[in-house]
């Protein structure tokens, strides 16, 4: 790829050239690509959001890790607004970013901005979300996001009793009555969680062990816009209201994303479930994911029943080892060329490993990690 990091390069040996002729030597300055060091270059980070603690520490673990590698980093919020997220993208490029790392909002909706980065040289990495509908994105950092929706499914199964923690069949038979949520589907991730999900789940429906009493199924009618809480909530309260009126009770709710589970549960309680696993009237089981320390409270507790683990601080590392490959004029390096189809091209990509979190193991995952403090954990808030 010839990026305007390529072309700088070519300069900087020129440059290293004639400060060797003229007695600099081995000892002057140079790296990162361009002859100059990573100070040189300016990486541009845009998020979508800091109404998710996630978010905020994906920015934060991104700008610090840069920063560490000794980049200049302009970190962008956008407030889950697409018109502002293009706009803070369409700023970086003006203002000389050499590499941008986008978590976009509205994965087709950035088409413009990404031509604009490739006819200024600037490679994009796509962060965790991919970016569709365009042949601009050169690389992808991400979970991989299939094994998400197993392992959410799998929880889901666990949880109810019908499998074991080993993945052995469980003592529980069912039949279940459960719900289906599914995430935001300008998110492609979305799909992934939830096909993941469904290719454990569904045998299990058509064999009658879960019933999804609403009969909502599809993605389409599962789908929380944004990702939101209350978005959440209210669709379970509608549920509640127009499917389990007749004295019949949730076994199960299928959650993509802790936000979602919080906003599932607060409709629960509110309609007389729980208040936690082994109530009178139990809460039913509801999965999760990104390990949100409220979330992570409520599994302690007893009333969320699990959430997926990706570390945040991983991803970064990946993002910043990305940048750092285009930043020396290489490729980075992709452990997946064949999942992630965006519509134009298929992005190379690097896909990491996630785990799931029940309340016996929040120790040893996320306390022994350093992700979350036992002080945290205990209050439900992040330091």
């Amino acid at each position: 790829m010839r990026t305007r990091l390529g072309l700088t390069a070519t300069s900087a040996v020129l440059a290293l050239s004639l400060a060797a002729c003229g007695g600099e030597g081995a000892g002057g300055s140079g790296g990162a690509g361009s002859g100059g060091g990573a100070e040189d270059l300016t990486i541009g980070v845009s998020m979508p959001t800091q109404t998710s603690e996630r978010w905020i520490a994906d920015g934060n673990n991104v700008k610090e890790q840069l920063e560490a590698e000794g980049y200049s980093v302009d970190l962008q919020y956008a407030g889950d607004d697409i018109p502002t997220q293009s706009q803070q993208i369409d700023q970086m490029i003006t203002e000389g970013a050499d590499i941008l790392v986008i978590a976009a909002i509205d994965g087709t909706a950035l088409a413009g901005q990404l031509e604009n980065a490739a006819s200024n040289d600037i490679p994009v990495i796509a962060y965790d979300r991919l970016i569709r509908d365009s042949e601009n994105v050169n690389f992808y950092v991400t979970f991989d996001n299939f094994a998400v929706g197993v392992a959410q499914g799998t929880a889901l199964l666990t949880g109810l009793g019908v499998l074991n923690a080993d993945g052995s069949a469980g003592t529980a038979t069912g039949p279940f009555n459960i719900e289906l949520f599914a995430g935001s589907l300008d998110d492609n991730n979305a799909f992934f969680f939830f096909n993941g999900a469904m290719s454990v789940l569904q045998p299990k429906i058509d064999d009658g062990t879960l019933v999804v009493k609403s009969n909502q199924t599809d993605i389409e009618q599962a789908a929380i816009l944004r990702w939101q809480q209350e978005t959440a909530q209210r669709r379970m309260e509608d549920l509640l209201t127009s499917t389990y009126n007749d004295g019949s009770r949730v076994d199960g709710v299928l959650s993509p994303y802790d936000g979602i589970s919080r906003g599932i549960i607060t409709a629960l309680q509110n309609a007389g479930y729980g208040p936690t696993l082994d109530a009178a009237n139990p809460m039913p089981i509801v999965t999760g994911q990104d390990a949100e320390i409220a979330s992570v409270k409520l599994i302690a507790d007893g009333v969320q029943s699990s959430t997926i683990f990706k570390d945040t601080r991983l991803l970064a590392e990946q993002a910043v080892a990305a940048a750092a490959a285009f930043a020396e004029g290489n490729e980075p390096e992709a452990n997946d060329t064949e999942t992630y189809d965006n519509g134009v091209k298929v992005v190379p990509s690097y896909l990491l490993p996630v785990e799931t979190v029940f309340a016996d193991n929040i120790q040893s995952v996320l306390v022994d990690s350093g992700y979350w403090t036992a002080e945290e954990v205990a209050s439900g808030q992040s330091d």
